[in-house]
């Protein structure tokens, strides 16, 4: 059986199982429980150029079905990730794909540029966080203002271009198409739901930063939906996020257009999903005698 599956003419994946950014850290503290090598990808957390604190405690809540999380991009910086935390990534047989993120066109031209190193397979751009007041999202609402920022990233990156769009716009599939058109790799579809939740006891957020991004299986039906959409106006590959948990979820969204996908909040309850699913995922290939999983992407079977 192939699992393996193509992000771009020069970025492999061996099987379409990849962490999300922002619930994995840098690796190192996964790698206590499973080799990262067995991945298809490790997505590091999101980078700025210089350190950021994040937003006020508290930063997670659990809700039915999900979880709400106001880490606010919180990071080492450009810097200190290639100097102290790359080479440790460096030592495990996966792609490496780097997050990263800004609050100016310049921000995010300077940021590929210093993350255009040996050793990183790809970038991820997010345009799409809604924990912050100034974290991209502006760019990631407008598909003019998009299709500029992805054209001068590109001009400047030698490496895979992936973007990381939002869910909370009108259309999502003209964003879609401004990314392509503007020459990135591959789209990533979705970044969390903006939420919140209240402490009814003392009548008071939860959340120090009042509100933050909804992930979990709650939003899985939505990315799904998305995915859809934008597997059916784009020819560059998709890579799903949201919700996902198991192998089934994985297959789903490979059936619906996505060529890979990233695992987030399940990750954080229980580490060695990552094994199970990568498992289920050749289980079922074998029962369904599917050779490659090129043969599963975009064939859902819709009514006439």
């Amino acid at each position: 059986m192939d699992t393996s599956t193509r992000i771009a003419s020069n970025l492999v994946l061996k099987n379409p199982v990849m962490s999300a950014s922002g619930t994995f850290a840098y690796g190192e503290e996964f790698s206590e429980f499973f080799d990262l090598s067995i991945l298809g990808g490790v997505v590091t957390k999101g980078l700025s150029l210089k350190p950021k604190t994040g937003n006020p405690t508290p930063r997670i809540v659990e809700t039915p079905c999900g979880m709400i999380n106001s880490i606010g991009l919180e990071n080492v910086g450009i810097p200190v990730f290639l100097n102290e935390k790359l080479s440790f990534l460096k030592g495990f047989d996966t792609q490496i794909i780097v997050n990263f993120f800004g609050t100016t066109e310049d921000e995010y031209v300077l940021a590929a540029e210093a993350l255009d190193k040996d050793g990183i397979s790809a970038l991820e751009m997010n345009v799409s966080c809604p924990n912050v007041k100034k974290g991209g999202i502006e760019f990631g609402r407008d598909p003019d203002a998009l299709y500029s920022l992805v054209k001068m990233v590109r001009g400047v990156l030698g490496r895979p271009l992936i973007v990381k769009l939002s869910p909370m716009v009108t259309d999502i599939t003209q964003l879609a198409l401004a990314v392509q058109e503007a020459k990135a790799d591959a789209i990533t579809c979705i970044n969390t739901l903006p939420a919140m939740a209240i402490d009814e006891r003392f009548r008071r957020p939860v959340l120090g930063n009042i509100t933050g991004g909804l992930s979990g299986p709650a939003i899985k039906p939505v990315a799904l939906k998305i995915v859809w959409d934008v597997s059916r106006c784009v020819s560059i590959p998709i890579i799903a996020s949201g919700g996902i948990a198991t192998y089934r979820d994985v297959i789903q969204f490979i059936l619906a257009g996505a060529s890979a996908v990233e695992i987030g909040c399940a990750c954080l309850r229980d580490p060695f999903c990552f094994i199970e699913i990568i498992e289920g995922i050749r289980g079922y290939m074998e029962e369904h005698h599917i050779e490659s999983i090129a043969e599963l992407i975009g064939k859902l079977e819709t009514p006439r």
